[in-house]
């Protein structure tokens, strides 16, 4: 593997440039500067919201700020809420070339596209000058997540990367799994995995928002699509997305934005916190890539057994097909045919592994699918988070 160093000790397995647009009225803008550049990797994100949010600010403070970002250009009208002054101040000081554009301060649409490009053709060409250094398992985070799930998701590809989440924490990398609100049910097996017990509580204190949460919005994370594809109850949806984080221990728990302090296995809650409100939940798979990626997430495992075509700004999405019928028919789309399990044609643990070795060949400068198609999704939201406990995260010592 190998990686770009970044001034905070991090590596990125990508030198991506953003082009961050900081409300709605400012994407075309951002859109329109970053498609002279469709053949590299120069990707579109950022907050539509016109209203503050702390939540939007640290989000895209994270995301600018990744280990794969080398640069930012950062899009705004001119008159939203968000602080683009102290956002670009931050940027600045993780020593990464940043840049801001006011359309209303530059002329227009065109004036500002046309100043755009310009600095994104200088930003790349100082990024082609540096060159990536050796990199170690234990500076690799690797998220996962499920989308389009049917009944083989639980039987093969979750599962499978279950034991690759277990081979990757034995060689020193942090990977984290999430959708507490699809893990309904499994709180007291994951409280049991806990590495301390006061993280155990943690996780049924976690796991109860969720519960609580999405009982009073009327809805829950299992959906036209999963009962067409043959799941039957929330229950069994959460078993099948619960074998997704493998059998080792549990080391912390996180919230949006927050980077594991070490190597291991960490849940990340992302429900929010306090009364619930209308338009804060994301079942939205981009949406929770996002979150998982302002985490540190170099690396995304997304597995589905209906098939999805998605990918993401910032980080490699690798698909893991659970149904090979889905596979011959998305053969493009997707990276691993986990199918193969049930056709008798590979053991779960001959598919974790060759899940573990696509990472390690991702982490080193190899292309998935979704990058080859050239897949950018990206979906950022408002929501609401307090701060993690110190029982969340393992000591120091």
């Amino acid at each position: 593997m190998q990686g770009y160093p970044r001034a905070d000790g991090t590596k990125g397995i990508r030198n991506v440039v953003v082009v961050a647009y900081l409300v709605e009225c400012a994407r075309h803008v951002a859109s329109e500067i970053a498609l002279g550049f469709r053949d590299r990797d120069v990707h579109v994100i950022g907050f539509s919201g016109c209203f503050r949010s702390a939540y939007g600010f640290q989000m895209m403070e994270r995301l600018c700020c990744h280990p794969n970002v080398g640069a930012v250009l950062l899009v705004s009208l001119g008159c939203e809420g968000f602080d683009r002054g102290e956002l670009g101040a931050r940027i600045a000081a993780s020593r990464r070339p940043v840049e801001t554009l006011v359309i209303q301060h530059h002329g227009g649409t065109l004036a500002t596209i046309a100043e755009g490009q310009k600095w994104l053709a200088d930003a790349l060409t100082t990024l082609d000058e540096q060159k990536p250094v050796p990199m170690s398992s234990h500076e690799l985070v690797v998220g996962t997540i499920c989308g389009g799930s049917d009944t083989t998701s639980g039987l093969t590809a979750n599962p499978a990367v279950g034991k690759a989440f277990d081979l990757m924490v034995g060689d020193g990398a942090a990977v984290m799994f999430e959708e507490t609100g699809e893990l309904i049910g499994c709180e007291h097996f994951m409280a049991e995995r806990a590495a301390r017990p006061e993280l155990g509580r943690e996780i049924l204190a976690c796991m109860a928002k969720a519960v609580s949460y999405y009982r009073t919005m009327g809805q829950g994370s299992i959906e036209e699509g999963n009962l067409e594809g043959g799941l039957s109850t929330i229950e069994e949806k959460s078993l099948g997305a619960y074998a997704k984080s493998g059998q080792s221990p549990i080391n912390g728990l996180l919230k949006p934005g927050d980077r594991p302090p070490s190597g291991g296995l960490y849940l990340l809650d992302i429900v929010p916190d306090g009364e619930p409100r209308f338009g804060f939940p994301s079942i939205n798979d981009n949406h929770e890539i996002a979150e998982l990626m302002a985490c540190g997430c170099q690396v995304i495992l997304f597995t589905t057994g209906r098939g999805s075509v998605v990918g993401s700004a910032i980080s490699p999405v690798i698909k893991v097909c659970a149904n090979p019928q889905t596979y011959r028919n998305l053969a493009d789309d997707m990276d691993v045919n986990a199918g193969r399990i049930l056709e008798g044609e590979a053991t779960l643990s001959e598919v974790g592994e060759e899940i573990r070795d696509l990472v390690a060949a991702v982490a080193g400068g190899a292309r998935s699918r979704s990058e080859t198609l050239g897949h950018r999704e990206f979906v950022l939201g408002y929501k609401s988070f307090e701060p993690i406990g110190p029982a969340c995260l393992p000591s120091a010592a």
